[in-house]
């Protein structure tokens, strides 16, 4: 459905119809059942980070969890300065488990730390590497990723801004420091303040992916449907940020030479004053030499009026609801599905209701 994003991501839809203490069941269910990506498990609560393990084990088996990793959680420092217990006692769960953790303080810059981007990246350092050596104290060998979400604060209204060019700036540093400890790293990408699938939202999304993806970021968050700071999720933002995440892909991955000789043959057969559209090597390479995006519009004015002059946002919400009507939900294995619903049922028994 959306093969350039790799992962379900976590807090997709929380709901709010059912009461705090078990929601988390229902989240990590839908994961499972609706995805067949990687996930992320529930970091709200020691109990809660457990009930993601137990379910995580009647997926993959409780032998194979203990040995390999499974999914990926995230935990946020408490800028400036505080692991609280809430994130300790989460830690601890998966990090005893063998699972990652993205260790990944949530920094508004400017308001948690010093209005000093160099200034920032100093705190931030800091506080990702404490979580990281705590999960060492419980495990150590535990996989871990060093993580940070850094932007910068409006000073005029207080307000997060995502594409600025010391968000930008500061994910670099990030990115040096992180291949010093060796470790592998988080960021974000195209996390916008912008309330549209806009030029300002475009502007905002080009400025943090190309930082990403420049710094050498192994694990880019927040990379497709994320407008006004992470408060509203856009279906068109995320139909038109995963065509442009293939574009981003293919820009990462360099360009090729493995066909050079093929092209500079083909420059010979043709000579001068002719075209190559109708060469072999054209009519072989056409379909996969440049990114050719079905949402984005290049044609000819005339042309893109008399097709309803639609704009991007309209195109991205078009692909939206296509998106939708061509989902095939993946099939579970009944066992597994039981299994979990049998876990589910159990637990919600066990638990009263609670509003915290």
């Amino acid at each position: 459905m959306a093969p350039s994003i790799h992962h379900s991501g976590g807090t997709v839809c929380e709901p709010v119809d059912v009461p705090v203490n078990k929601r988390h069941l229902d989240m990590v269910y839908s994961h499972i059942k609706y995805s067949d990506k990687p996930f992320m498990g529930i970091v709200t609560s020691k109990e809660r980070a457990e009930d993601t393990m137990a379910m995580a084990g009647v997926v993959f088996g409780e032998e194979f969890v203990r040995d390999n990793p499974v999914l990926v959680a995230i935990t946020n420092c408490n800028s400036p300065l505080v692991w609280d217990a809430t994130m300790l006692d989460a830690m601890r769960v998966y990090a005893r488990h063998n699972q990652p953790l993205i260790l990944a303080p949530f920094a508004l810059c400017g308001a948690s730390t010093s209005a000093s981007a160099v200034g920032a990246v100093a705190q931030v350092n800091a506080e990702a590497l404490a979580g990281v050596a705590f999960t060492q104290l419980i495990r150590p060998g535990s996989p871990q990723i060093y993580g940070q979400f850094m932007v910068t604060v409006d000073m005029k209204t207080g307000a997060p801004m995502g594409g600025t060019p010391e968000a930008a700036q500061m994910m670099y540093l990030m990115g040096a420091l992180a291949r010093k400890y060796k470790l592998p790293w988080r960021t974000s990408g195209f996390h916008v303040g912008s309330k549209l699938n806009d030029a300002q939202a475009g502007y905002e999304a080009n400025m943090l992916m190309h930082a990403a993806i420049l710094s050498g970021a192994n694990y880019i968050w927040h990379s497709a449907g994320w407008l006004e700071a992470g408060l509203t999720c856009g279906y068109s933002k995320f139909a038109t940020d995963c065509e442009q995440l293939v574009g981003w892909y293919k820009y990462a991955g360099g360009l090729p030479f493995d066909d050079f000789k093929e092209a500079m043959a083909a420059i010979r057969e043709v000579g001068p004053q002719g075209h190559f559209l109708g060469t072999q090597h054209t009519l072989d390479h056409f379909e996969s030499a440049f990114f050719m995006p079905n949402i984005m519009d290049f044609n000819s004015f005339e042309q893109w009026k008399a097709e309803g002059a639609k704009d991007h946002d309209t195109r991205g919400r078009e692909k939206a609801r296509n998106m939708l009507a061509d989902y095939e939900e993946p099939k579970l294995d009944e066992g597994i599905a039981d299994g979990l619903k049998d876990l589910i049922a159990r637990r919600e028994e066990k638990l009263p209701d609670s509003v915290s």
